[in-house]
């Protein structure tokens, strides 16, 4: 199978080329701006590559380098973009291309590449930890606002009344003010949602820095309730495609049905600006149960639910990856089974002691 030929792209070269192909959705993680955001953070944002048959383009790939002891990868998140026909073939051809890519690049030594992968046949494998949702809501943005809003459940349109009738107000913050803003009033916000809902949150500095290295491709809007944060949402946009990135909400926030005004006013000020669609981000799905608990309000405001190809890994070294997927694997499961084996040696403890006792109170009849 002939390879591909892949082209690093500067920031002027990667515009051009999606300028070519105004219909191809390009997630902003696959753009220079979130490039830049990541290199903010302190990680290696190793580069933008095109790949080309024959002189058209077929894909392109941002590649993230991460460095963790005995496993290094490089990372496409949420992606490559295609601009071909994605047929199991194309797709085939890009993955043995982007193998001899790294193999020969001496800059990195990668233990695996890891990207999304439509069809995926060998040397493409499970990936040790799953590294992106594969079902989202998307909400049309092209309807009149009336349309748009006859598309909710009709749970979602009594929420975003009864949040206006409490009195909650909606503000979206200028950019001077954005990480003020967020430190103060939001973060704390974001550290209750972690709380209640058991999982890690990013420190404050990952949500200030995405809103200032994104400038006007990200927007934060908060919902008050008397004059206090009650919830706040980051949305990003690029081409036209915006995306609800992240949010926090408080009690408050529930009990008043803040974030349902927040997005519903997000919705209007995104179509305002001229974006045709809204993704929501991830939902429930067999790799990522723990989307339960988003689900329901997602799906509140819309019934399009787009499926996106599951994130697998690429190794480049076949044997050493089986052994450190291995070891991780062990390392995850051990506590679990650990705690199972002592369960039951405790079962089976009382279960004797409880024999034995009868028995001799049977003895003593």
């Amino acid at each position: 199978m002939n390879s591909l030929t892949c082209t690093k792209l500067d920031r002027e070269a990667f515009e051009a080329l999606v300028a070519d192909h105004p219909d191809v959705v390009v997630p902003l993680e696959q753009t220079p701006y979130w490039a830049e955001f990541e290199s903010a953070m302190g990680r290696n944002a190793y580069g933008i590559w095109a790949y080309y048959d024959a002189g058209s383009p077929v894909a392109l790939a941002s590649y993230l380098l991460l460095e963790r002891r005995f496993r290094n990868s490089l990372v496409v998140v949420n992606g490559p973009t295609w601009f071909a026909e994605r047929t199991p073939e194309a797709e085939q051809r890009l993955v043995e291309t982007v193998l001899d890519q790294f193999k020969d690049d001496p800059a990195v030594d990668p233990l695996y590449i890891r990207m999304q992968v439509q069809h995926p046949n060998p040397p493409v494998t499970d990936p040790i930890e799953h590294g992106w949702y594969e079902r989202e809501i998307v909400v049309d943005l092209r309807p009149d606002e009336k349309a748009i809003a006859a598309g909710f459940r009709p749970n979602a349109r009594n929420c975003i009344r009864k949040a206006r009738k409490t009195g909650v107000e909606v503000r979206f913050i200028d950019a001077s003010e954005r990480t003020e803003v967020f430190r103060r009033e939001l973060y704390p916000i974001m550290e209750e949602t972690a709380e209640r809902d058991q999982f890690a949150s990013f420190g404050s500095d990952f949500y200030e820095t995405l809103l200032d290295t994104l400038g006007d491709k990200a927007r934060l809007g908060v919902a008050y309730l008397e004059g206090r944060a009650v919830c706040w949402l980051i949305s990003t946009e690029y081409r036209g495609h915006a995306v609800y990135l992240f949010a926090g909400s408080s009690y408050a926030a529930r009990q008043s049905n803040a974030a349902y005004l927040l997005l519903w006013e997000t919705f209007l000020v995104l179509k305002a600006a001229g974006n045709t669609a809204c993704g929501l981000t991830g939902i429930v799905s067999d790799n990522y149960p723990q989307l339960i608990n988003v689900t329901s309000f997602k799906r509140n405001f819309s019934k399009n639910v787009v499926t996106l190809p599951t994130t697998y890994d690429i190794p480049l070294n076949p044997v050493k990856y089986r052994i450190v997927a291995g070891a991780l694997k062990a390392r995850r499961t051990l506590p679990g089974r650990v705690r199972e084996l002592v369960a039951k040696a405790r079962d089976l403890k009382a279960r004797s002691l409880k024999t034995r006792n009868r028995r001799e109170a049977e003895g003593q009849l």
